[in-house]
């Protein structure tokens, strides 16, 4: 499979593709989305498209145009930008309002053998130039990956890891609380807890954090793998926060 590089950047759904550095993960591409984009028939790619992302009111999901600075940002640090338009039934009485949502899904920076204060900050530092993004977006509700704040280590089972755990106002909290008042953003920041309260016990837990960069509330997981060696138990276990729903300028959100 082949990719024949234009004189000018492609564009796959209104994001202009960065030019390959020929070590992406897969045939150069280091995105499966442009891979079978740029690699299937238009109608076979729309198919493909429905079976991995499927569908909103029966209908193909509709990409959307970024604003230049956000694609500035997202080629100059590296990282992909996708947007899409999900659109509910219409109302009767109420006017439809447009909630702007983003993901991000970030790598560690260091290696696992690094020290853990600099795993950190660098992780601080990859994440800094996707919160300017998506604040330049015009994002609302920002939700960052679980756990966000170290390497996803909880298969190994080792207690060393737990050094990553912090209070639902620690370090990487306050970290996000200034992009949430630069960008009036509500962002759902995942950490490792460690509830110094009670016994400093360890919790997997979401933080909520408003628009003005306060702290609405919190969720701890409800649901802990136990597969095989992969249980979560050996760090945390489930959740005492029940299925909170909070209140947020942008509307009501839930946290699972």
């Amino acid at each position: 499979m082949e990719k024949t590089q234009s004189a000018e950047t492609p564009e796959i759904g209104g994001i202009r593709e960065r030019p390959k550095k020929g070590d992406g993960s897969i045939c150069g591409y280091e995105s499966l989305h442009r891979l079978l984009g740029d690699n299937l028939k238009p109608e076979i790619f729309q198919e493909v498209s429905r079976l991995l992302q499927g569908l909103n009111g029966g209908k193909a999901l509709e990409s959307i145009d970024l604003p230049e600075p956000a694609i500035a940002v997202s080629l100059k640090h590296d990282f992909d930008l996708q947007a899409f338009h999900f659109s509910a039934d219409k109302e009767l009485l109420r006017e439809p309002r447009i909630v702007r949502v983003g993901l991000i899904q970030n790598s560690i920076s260091l290696p696992t053998t690094a020290p853990f204060l600099d795993q950190k900050r660098a992780i601080y530092k990859k994440l800094e130039p996707m919160l300017d993004a998506a604040g330049a977006s015009g994002v609302n509700i920002l939700c960052l990956q679980e756990a966000w704040m170290m390497p996803f280590a909880f298969c190994t089972r080792e207690k060393r890891w737990c050094e990553f755990a912090e209070p639902i106002n620690g370090e990487s909290t306050q970290f996000l609380q200034e992009f949430a008042k630069k960008y009036n953003m509500v962002i759902v920041n995942p950490i490792l807890e460690r509830d110094i309260n009670h016994g400093e016990t360890i919790w997997n837990t979401a933080v909520v954090i408003g628009h003005n960069g306060n702290i609405i509330g919190k969720h701890r997981k409800n649901h802990i793998p136990r597969v095989g060696d992969f249980n979560e138990s050996t760090y945390y276990m489930e959740g005492n926060t029940g299925h909170p729903v909070f209140e947020t300028a942008f509307g009501k959100i839930g946290v699972n």
